[in-house]
Parts: structure tokens; sequence; C-alpha cells
């Protein structure tokens, strides 16, 4: 007998590191993740825009999520990664610490962030997930990249 009960909403996110927090990604507008490659300077960008990578014949913009959320540059690791996201039609790189895994967050496990102009940080998020006994904040990538949904 199908009910309420079995009806449950969920959403999945790429689970990452910045630093020693952990943030999830809809897996929405998560086109690939790829190793960390050369990549050449634009001058002139802003500080967290890192440069461009050639990605199979395509010229896609990386930028630093580290820099973006306010936060110092850190060394490459082994454990470094470039998220490629699709928005819009359009490509764009993040340098993240860590992918960790996919969570599946049912909507019920997802708290509300309260958001005021003055915490920049907390208007990057779209809520805390509950994994377990863990807690993962979920970045508004749109927030985060300064885009305006229509």
């Amino acid at each position: 007998m199908a009910g309420p009960a079995t009806d449950k909403t969920e959403s999945k996110f790429v689970k990452i590191r910045i630093g020693s927090e952990w943030y999830g990604i809809s897996i929405a507008i998560v086109e690939n993740i790829v190793r960390m490659q050369r990549i050449t300077r634009v001058p002139g960008s802003e500080k967290y825009i890192k440069g461009v990578i050639n990605l199979r014949g395509k010229v896609v913009p990386v930028m630093s999520l580290r820099l973006k959320l306010g936060l110092q540059e850190a060394e490459e690791t082994r454990f470094t990664r470039i998220i490629i996201l699709k928005i819009d039609g359009d490509e764009l790189g993040i340098i993240v610490d860590e992918v960790r895994e996919v969570l599946t967050i049912p909507e019920e496990d997802i708290e509300e962030v309260y958001k005021d102009s003055k915490t920049v940080n907390a208007n990057y998020l779209i809520g805390v997930g509950k994994v377990g006994d863990d807690l993962v904040s979920l970045l508004d990538m749109y927030e985060v990249l300064g885009i305006k949904l229509q």
C-alpha cells in the first residue's frame, strides 16, 4: 500500500571538503570531476578565478572555491579535484580540497539556515543536511557564483 510514508523526496549531493569542513553540492549541476591539471592564468581576473583549463578541447574557466568562500589558499594535494559544473549551459570548474562520495539526503533531513545580509557564508547555503550523526552544509552554487535565477 503506497502512502505518504513511502513517497519521500530525496536530493543527491556530491560531498566535498574545503579545509576541515564538509559541504554538499547538488549533483544536478555536476558535469564531471577531474584531477588537478595545468591551469592557464587569465590576466586581470578576480583573485578567486585561477584561470582556464583545456577539457577535451573546450576552454573551461576554473575558480578556487576556498578563495570565493573567503578562506586562505591551500597547498594542492593528491586529493585536490576540479569539479566541472554545468549551469545554464555553461561549464565552470571549481577547485575543492577533496571529493568524498554522493550523498542521498531525504528532504526531511535538510534544515534551513537563517540568512541575513551580515552573514555572507550563511547566504551561500541551501541548508544543512543530516547524514547519520554528521552534518553537511549544502551549498547554493547559484548564490556562491552570483547567478540570479530567472
